[in-house]
Order: C-alpha cells, then sequence, then structure tokens
C-alpha cells in the first residue's frame, strides 16, 4: 500500500546551494518545514563522539536517517497546509547507490510507500554561496558529482523535478510559492 502526502514538498539539490536559507525564509513566511535528517544524525552522533555518521558507518548514518524521514513524513502529512522537506526519503535511494552500500532495498521500499507531492525542487549547484561547515565536509566536487544521481533518481520514482533559480533567497521563496499554488 503506498501513503501518499501531496501536501509535503521536497526541497532537496546539491550540498552548500542554498537549501537551508531558503527553508529558514519559508519557515519565517509560515511555511512548516522538515528538516534535514542527514545534519541531524551528524549534531547527535558528534555530541555522543557515535559511530553512525558517514565517515565511520555509512550503513548505520542511512538508518538512521531513514527512520528520521519516515517519522518526519508522518508528522508532516496530517496537516493539510503545505510542508517543506529538507531532502527526502528518495534521497536516500540515491545514498545508498552512490556509496554501493549493501542491502537498500528497503530504502526503495520506502520511497514507493512513503509518497510526497510529485513536484520536487532541486537546489542546483551554486559555487557563489558553496561553503563547508561542521556537518558538510565534503567539499565543492561532491557537491557537483551528486546532483545528477539525485536528479535520477528522483526521476526514476515518478517525481517532476523543477529546478530552483540561482536567485536570491526572496525570489526563491516566491518561485516555490507560484509553483505550490499553480501546481
Amino acid at each position: 500500500m503506498t501513503h501518499s502526502a501531496d501536501n509535503l514538498f521536497i526541497v532537496t539539490g546539491a550540498p552548500g546551494a542554498g537549501k537551508t536559507t531558503l527553508l529558514n525564509a519559508a519557515s519565517e513566511d509560515g511555511f512548516r518545514v522538515g528538516w534535514e535528517a542527514a545534519r541531524a544524525v551528524i549534531q547527535s552522533q558528534a555530541a555522543i563522539d557515535g559511530p553512525a555518521v558517514q565517515w565511520r558507518n555509512p550503513a548505520m548514518f542511512a538508518e538512521l536517517m531513514l527512520d528520521r524521514d519516515v517519522q518526519s513524513w508522518q508528522a508532516l502529512r496530517d496537516n493539510a497546509r503545505p510542508a517543506l522537506c529538507d531532502r527526502g526519503i528518495p534521497d536516500l535511494v540515491a545514498f545508498g547507490r552512490m556509496l554501493a552500500l549493501p542491502d537498500t532495498g528497503h530504502f526503495h521500499r520506502a520511497a514507493m510507500l512513503y509518497r510526497y507531492n510529485p513536484i520536487v525542487f532541486f537546489a542546483p549547484p551554486w559555487a557563489e554561496i558553496f561553503v563547508n561547515d561542521a556537518e558538510r565536509t565534503e567539499g565543492w566536487q561532491h557537491a557537483q558529482r551528486i546532483y545528477e544521481p539525485m536528479r535520477d533518481v528522483y526521476a526514476e520514482l515518478g517525481y517532476r523535478v523543477v529546478e530552483l533559480p540561482k536567485a536570491p533567497v526572496a525570489e526563491r521563496l516566491a518561485f516555490v510559492k507560484g509553483v505550490i499554488a499553480h501546481g
């Protein structure tokens, strides 16, 4: 059985491409936001010097992200108001492929079971705003390398990819609101 949540819109794409800035502005504008699982897992694991981070145990890291993403999907879907999700379950399908993780069929099953709105907003790599931080350590080349494989996974899963413009955050938010309003 598939569970659909047409009120949940994924914002994903390259690391360091302005997704968090956009989602912060959306939250201030009244949108509900599901925050990125990867960043939360890294922060909680760093606090306890835990093993479930990408550079120590990528499979365990992915499992914790999946659990957080499912919980976020379930928490946000029951309110009819639109919500923007900082990445989504389909990102884990791409993550598993890119890292050649074993036994990732359940990521695909989860992506098919927990469906978001068919429109997915993709932030393209944007060198002018890219910076590393405590959770984003992979670098600019990584951001460029993962963009296409992620887009491919979303297309394979039946989502319609809408690329975000490289524009100031207010313009990006207006773009997102316009796409949501006119589907």
